[in-house]
């Protein structure tokens, strides 16, 4: 079997990834032009990938930057944000080339404890701080590090909303009056809370107020996911039937994640050809393996949300969540009830709500969670 094409983690090169060419194009385009972004989407979409996929394009084109990407979703403090910095930097430059000699000369001034990882080998930087001030300035001095190289640095920080949750108090502002300062880093701020993110970089009262240019990534397009898809199939000689196609692109919502899951699953068990017989059998595979996990939900979540869950998973779309003929159809209670339930759910990221120009509409966030969930009751 060939080498299966289908990705579901980390970034290989432009030969596996889908389309995102405009997306691509602005991100380059922003950074040519001293412009900082903000990237939203839900969870999953590809964002990660999108970021990864730019700068790799910058390489190819021999651009003059020097890239980083720094993913702050599991920090919960400063002292965790600075110390992610620091290890990206550390990854992104090894300790014998130039820049990384010097960034170590920088890390000793600063006392860290420094190790590896055992098992990746990654580099692990651990500071003692005794107060906010030290932690602050460590930041400052690790950005002022990236400020003075010779190319212009790109900085991707993922999940940036997640600053809001710190402790510490002003880290907005903190931030904002770094990137103003750091006049050779161009600033990628990327996040999967549509809300939070909006609010910071849209609210006249927030400092990130209109200081970048946002870029909402949505669903790719049908035809363009279609043809990728059969292409990566009829490059390892498997023949794809239309009617499967759609079947894939329907069931998974065009969802990034869900639809490379699914082909990945479909392209693992060496079928034939691919037609409804595979893509069923793989589907059923997938939704069986995530029983257990799917099942734990129910001990998590209160009788009403996992009601709730239910009738969204089995209309698959709902536009007016909290009407009566929707909590009456399903028995789920009060609109009142409901609407704090709903919001917790979204909270939780187990309901997507969808806002569109024309209407806002609901989804359970994970898809298979979502086919699960209508195949069971």
């Amino acid at each position: 079997m060939s080498e299966n094409p289908f990705l579901i983690r980390g970034y290989k090169s432009g030969e596996y990834f889908c389309d995102r060419d405009k997306e691509t194009r602005a991100i380059v385009s922003n950074l040519q032009n001293g412009a900082d972004t903000t990237l939203i989407s839900p969870r999953k979409y590809g964002k990660t990938g999108l970021i990864l996929h730019a700068f790799d394009q910058i390489a190819r084109r021999q651009l003059p930057f020097e890239t980083l990407y720094v993913d702050i979703f599991a920090t919960l403090s400063l002292d965790d944000m600075v110390k992610t910095l620091a290890e990206a930097i550390l990854e992104k430059f090894p300790e014998r080339s130039s820049i990384g000699k010097k960034f170590m000369g920088l890390l000793k001034g600063l006392r860290p404890i420094l190790s590896y990882d055992p098992i990746t080998s990654q580099p692990q930087v651990q500071f003692n701080f005794v107060n906010t001030s030290e932690q602050e300035h460590t930041l400052k001095s690790l950005l002022t590090f990236l400020n003075t190289q010779k190319k212009q640095v790109a900085l991707a920080i993922d999940e940036f909303q997640q600053i809001t949750e710190y402790p510490e108090k002003n880290i907005e502002a903190l931030l904002r009056t770094y990137a103003q300062q750091m006049r050779n880093i161009r600033f990628i701020f990327c996040g999967s809370k549509k809300k939070i993110m909006a609010e910071m970089f849209l609210d006249a009262n927030r400092p990130f107020f209109s200081s970048t240019r946002t870029l909402a990534l949505d669903k790719i397009e049908y035809t363009v996911y279609a043809d990728f898809i059969r292409e990566r199939f009829e490059k390892a000689g498997i023949p794809v039937e239309e009617e499967a196609l759609r079947y894939i692109l329907d069931w998974t919502r065009r969802h990034t994640f869900y639809t490379q899951s699914l082909c990945n699953e479909i392209f693992a068990a060496e079928p034939q050809k691919v037609d409804i017989a595979a893509v069923n059998s793989a589907c059923l595979e997938i939704l069986e393996r995530e029983t257990t996990n799917f099942l734990q939900y129910r001990e998590m979540l209160t009788q009403q949300q996992w009601r709730i869950l239910i009738a969204v998973a089995k209309e698959d779309e709902v536009e007016k969540i909290t009407s009566a003929e929707f909590l009456m159809k399903y028995k789920i209670g009060s609109a009142t009830n409901s609407r704090r339930a709903i919001e917790s759910l979204m909270n939780k990221e187990l309901i997507l709500e969808n806002t569109g120009l024309e209407k806002t509409s609901y989804q359970v966030y994970n898809v298979f969670f979502s086919r699960w969930l209508a195949k069971q009751y």
